[in-house]
């Protein structure tokens, strides 16, 4: 894999953060700890096991079909976490709206799949899958704590004594420039990393 880790989707090519992938739900669903956590139970169950069961698809399908596979197992596991999701988090589903669905077909399913998992072994493919989910979910639990804490001065729905609010990071545009934002702190930490280990070198690009 050229020296890629099995960790890299957590570090040092977080899925949100350098890879860009399923960013839409983090801007418009990361403005509460209440949305991040049902939308992460759903992504994740969804994405770890619909990866896991499409692995068995035998690579003589054609291509086309095969991604047509891959949407139909992740719809069909996608329908119980939906509904369990309704146990946990009651009330969240309308809030969220189409972001829950559009789970099941998220890049990790669809392009990441053939592209990066289903070419490891599948120890590694599910170590590998298992952390570039934590990426997502790390970055969106972050995004959604700070949002909700300087949008609405709440945490986790809790009242704070936070005197300063910005209402514009609890709409869409403002998740898009905290993300942005977020994005900038990562890539320039990743590069200051690397010309510590590799001589000027980003270690996200190794």
């Amino acid at each position: 894999m050229n020296g890629e880790r099995a960790t890299d989707g957590l570090f040092r090519k977080n899925t949100v953060l350098y890879s860009l992938m399923v960013v839409s739900p983090v801007i418009v669903c990361g403005n509460t700890i209440k949305n991040a956590l049902a939308l992460i139970y759903v992504f994740s169950a969804v994405t770890f096991l619909s990866v896991m069961v499409s692995s068995f698809v035998p690579s003589k399908i054609p291509y086309t079909l095969r991604v047509i596979i891959y949407a139909s197992v992740s719809s069909l596991i996608y329908i119980p976490a939906r509904i369990a999701s309704d146990m946990f988090f009651p009330d969240i589903a309308q809030r969220i709206g189409i972001y829950f669905p559009l789970t099941a077909v998220n890049s990790l399913i669809v392009i990441h799949s053939e592209k990066k998992f289903f070419k490891m072994k599948r120890t590694q493919m599910a170590v590998s899958l298992f952390c570039h989910i934590l990426g997502f979910d790390a970055v969106m639990l972050v995004t959604a704590f700070f949002r909700e804490l300087l949008a609405y001065g709440t945490i986790n729905s809790r009242m704070t004594d936070i005197d300063v609010l910005i209402s514009g990071l609890g709409e869409p545009f403002g998740g898009f420039i905290f993300l942005g934002l977020l994005c900038g702190v990562y890539r320039k930490l990743s590069s200051v990393s690397g010309n510590k280990n590799g001589g000027g070198k980003n270690f996200s690009d190794k």
